[in-house]
């Protein structure tokens, strides 16, 4: 399966291609009884079964796109290494190293390599935003509290 490696933000008439595709095809999806409904290629005429679960992913996509928001297609079990997980979370890789001896992040070794599932990474990372989120609303009421800060 090929991923998107980076994440891609949607051109303008990307965007706009994705509003229509978008709309049409949640009220279609509405409408669908079977679990793996049949799509045809207007182009080609040809007709493709595909599972229900996958087209509902599609929208999600179209619907990001349609936003203008960049997306990037990962499979959730993909296992990466130390240098990609430190590039997701935004440090250095010896810091990466640190949480995971710490156990703050789990990881596998194989040979004398760590690998780091894509999902604990991510997981700590939106672990990491909440408490970031949280520190500067605590601070923002601490300033309020002495005057500082005006909300």
């Amino acid at each position: 399966m090929e991923t998107y490696r980076k994440f891609n933000k949607p051109s303008k008439d990307e965007q706009k291609v994705a509003i229509e595709s978008y709309d049409a095809l949640a009220s279609v999806i509405e409408q669908l009884k079977s679990e793996n409904p049949e799509i045809e290629i207007e182009e080609t005429h040809e007709r493709i079964k595909i599972p229900l679960s996958a087209l509902k992913f599609l929208g999600e996509i179209l619907k990001a796109m349609s936003q203008g928001k960049p997306f990037s297609l990962v499979p959730v079990a993909t296992e990466v290494t130390t240098q990609k997980a430190a590039e997701i979370i935004g440090c250095s890789r010896p810091h990466l190293v640190k949480l995971l001896e710490d156990g703050q992040i789990e990881y596998t070794k194989v040979g004398k390599h760590r690998r780091v599932k894509l999902e604990d990474v991510m997981r700590y990372k939106n672990r990491m935003k909440k408490i970031q989120k949280q520190n500067i609303i605590d601070i923002m009421k601490s300033d309020e509290e002495l005057g500082i800060y005006d909300s």
